[in-house]
């Protein structure tokens, strides 16, 4: 095994099951982008579109409302893209619309939508704002969960709702 360190994919490539991520073409295949590159610029995204929702909630807070809505949505949908490196934007898509996920996509599309409607259409609308964020954070953990088997019945039964 090659000593590039504790986090070596290539070296582990051996081992690593060829898993539902990185199946088919990537959106990025073009590039010619090893799976390595591919984790990485997943991470990547990840980690951008983090720090652009941070920055964006620290707006919110300094009362920059309409700064917040643009930040915090850029965020989430770099963050959105980055799974593109690993199963490519055409599957990330009929993945989201399978019925099993159907209802959290679509409220998690809606709500970032809502964000901007609270910040620039209802009048700097803080706390209609804040509202559609947590219904975003909410409808995406339960679409997230949806990936997971069993964890939805999980997280349903451990409040109480099953």
């Amino acid at each position: 095994m090659s000593s590039k360190g504790w986090f070596n994919l290539e070296a582990a490539g051996g081992m690593m099951p060829e898993t539902q991520f990185f199946e088919g073409d990537s959106a990025f295949k073009f590039l010619g982008l090893t799976r390595t590159q591919r984790l990485y610029g997943f991470v990547g995204c990840l980690v951008i579109g983090f720090v652009l929702s941070i920055l964006g909630s620290i707006l919110l807070l300094l009362g920059q409302l309409g700064s917040f809505a643009v930040l915090y949505t850029v965020g989430v949908l770099v963050s959105l893209a980055g799974t593109g490196f690993l199963i490519g934007f055409a599957t990330q898509i009929k993945l989201m619309f399978k019925p099993i996920r159907l209802v959290a996509t679509i409220v998690f599309l809606g709500s970032i939508a809502l964000v901007f409607v609270g910040a620039f259409v209802l009048g700097n609308e803080v706390g209609c704002s804040i509202v559609f964020v947590i219904i975003e954070y909410l409808a995406y953990t339960w679409y997230s969960l949806s990936y997971i088997p069993y964890a939805r019945s999980a997280v349903l039964k451990l409040v109480g709702m099953n």
